[in-house]
């Protein structure tokens, strides 16, 4: 699992697109899940076979070396026919649940694609919050040296050189906290893209939110509806459990066996016309309690099988729903961050520092305008995160994208 010269290798920069491209190169569920879809493949030719040729071969060991009957001694070479219809249907059986098998690896990769994303994003939270971090000590140094000013000009007390002290303190705890939170969020990138979970990783791009006209949610749960790989493989397995049920059908149905034999204990003696034989087979199908049962069976399993295909369409609407509003709540937040709360925090701060230098408000008041404006800058930047997380889970609820990949600029 050496990553030596790994794909990042050189990059300043981390973008989402690229992490979901390694991931689903490197992830080896894929490899699994394709693995699988491979060997269901391999069932379908032999659902669909005939049976092996049978070769019998028999002799009676007194007549050989007998001075009063020739050498006898039986071959025997017959093949079984099954009534028509039922290798056909024992092939749509095999293909049906290679379909969903097939489903079953596009369902886990647009998991993998969804997990890569909100790895991303939490990367990239972490990075954001680091820098806030290291803002919020600069202003914190910044104004312990206008209260150290002050207090040698013996306008303030020395309390507020202790209360810049004790918010540094403070800020290098959570400092410390984010670079642990960090670490974990490299890790769980690696891990996704199969490598050793300390390896180096750039730093993240910088997403830029870019507003999207949604369509409405009925038309995204429709689109859901279609193009979900679970629901696919669901339908898939129904199809499957209906060619079974068909097949159980026809086993009230014979099956034949022709063979050919060369007999010579029919023939034993100087007449030797009875020693070339034909026969035929049948199956006697008169175990009817168990074919019956076979029919109930199967009728019983497509019921479940159809059942659990439609509560799983009530979850995937539910969950287009769910994910919709949340994107839209997104938006409508960081909107409000963008035009007026950040704005507003901001001018807060500088308020504030004038007002302490000319004494019209306490240290504590300074204190806690920066207090409230990393506050609301960690929360920003949390939305933003929230944002392309929230496009991230609408994206896998309605099995395709909604909209391009997440535009990842400079701010």
């Amino acid at each position: 699992m050496s990553d030596e010269g790994g794909p990042f290798e050189g990059r300043k920069e981390l973008t989402g697109q690229a992490l979901v491209d390694e991931v689903l190169a490197r992830n080896p569920t894929l490899a699994q899940m394709s693995a699988a879809w491979q060997a269901a493949l391999e069932r379908i030719p032999q659902a669909k076979s005939w049976d092996d040729p049978m070769f019998i071969g028999g002799l009676a060991p007194a007549s050989f070396g007998s001075r009063n009957i020739e050498s006898a001694y039986r071959v025997e070479l017959s093949q079984k026919f099954y009534y028509p219809g039922k290798l056909r249907l024992k092939g749509q059986t095999a293909r049906a649940e290679a379909n969903a098998s097939r489903n079953d690896l596009e369902d886990v990769r647009l998991q993998l694609i969804e997990a890569a994303r909100l790895a991303f994003f939490e990367y990239y939270l972490t990075d954001r919050a680091l820098n806030v971090n290291q803002e919020a000590l600069r202003l914190l140094t910044e104004f312990r040296q206008n209260a150290d000013a002050r207090f040698k000009a013996g306008q303030v007390p020395q309390q507020d050189l202790f209360q810049a002290d004790v918010e540094i303190g403070r800020q290098k705890e959570r400092q410390v906290i984010l670079e642990r939170m960090q670490k974990i969020a490299k890790a769980r990138n690696n891990t996704l893209m199969h490598r050793p979970s300390t390896t180096p990783l750039p730093l993240p791009a910088q997403a830029a939110p870019q507003w999207m006209a949604l369509p409405d949610v009925e038309t995204l749960q429709a689109k859901a509806v279609r193009s979900r790989p679970d629901l696919q493989a669901l339908a898939n397995r129904v199809s499957a459990e209906e060619a079974a049920s068909a097949l159980a059908r026809r086993e009230f149905y014979p099956d034949v066996s022709v063979a050919g034999a060369y007999d010579t204990f029919m023939g034993n003696g100087p007449a030797r016309d009875m020693a070339a034989q034909i026969a035929v087979r049948i199956d006697l199908p008169v175990r009817l309690a168990r074919r019956h049962a076979a029919v109930n069976e199967s009728l019983f399993k497509i019921a479940q099988k159809r059942a659990e295909l439609a509560s799983r369409t009530d979850q995937v609407n539910y969950q287009v729903q769910e994910a919709y509003e949340q994107l839209l709540e997104s938006e409508k937040i960081l909107q409000l961050y963008d035009r007026s709360i950040l704005p507003a925090a901001k001018a807060n701060i500088g308020a504030a520092q004038d007002a302490y230098r000319t004494g019209k408000v306490p240290f504590l008041s300074l204190i806690e305008a920066q207090r409230n404006y990393v506050n609301l800058k960690d929360r920003y930047f949390e939305a933003t995160a929230d944002f392309f997380r929230r496009r991230a889970n609408l994206n896998r609820a309605t099995g395709a994208s909604v909209a391009g990949p997440a535009p990842m600029t400079k701010e």
